[in-house]
């Protein structure tokens, strides 16, 4: 069985100036100064809520546990092409060729 309790240690992560700006950094976004410490408190919430969630006992529960009887429908697999989606799409990228996006060689 599975219990999401990994320790008895109680971890709370502090979002700061620091982590703000590395959340910046990996995600390539730029947040205005003025915009910082509303950013900060909603990712603290976020965080805060997530944190909740490991008070939940779940011990009891199967891993492959589902609400639905006979577990998830499936659907035929079936690709659909969009030719002026993926014609659009590539008119708005910096270089393409042969329906592909041309992008630089970052492997020597």
């Amino acid at each position: 069985m599975y219990n999401n309790k990994t320790s008895n240690k109680e971890e709370n992560v502090q979002i700061d100036n620091t982590i703000l700006e590395k959340l910046e950094k990996l995600s390539h976004l730029r947040i205005d100064d003025n915009k910082k410490e509303e950013v900060i408190h909603q990712l603290s919430d976020i965080v805060a809520y997530v944190e909740n969630l490991s008070e939940l006992d779940t011990s009891g529960l199967d891993a492959s546990f589902s609400t639905l009887t006979g577990g998830t429908p499936m659907r035929e697999d079936i690709p659909i092409k969009q030719d002026e989606v993926i014609k659009s799409i590539l008119d708005h990228a910096p270089q393409s060729e042969d329906d592909f996006f041309v992008v630089p060689a970052i492997i020597e």
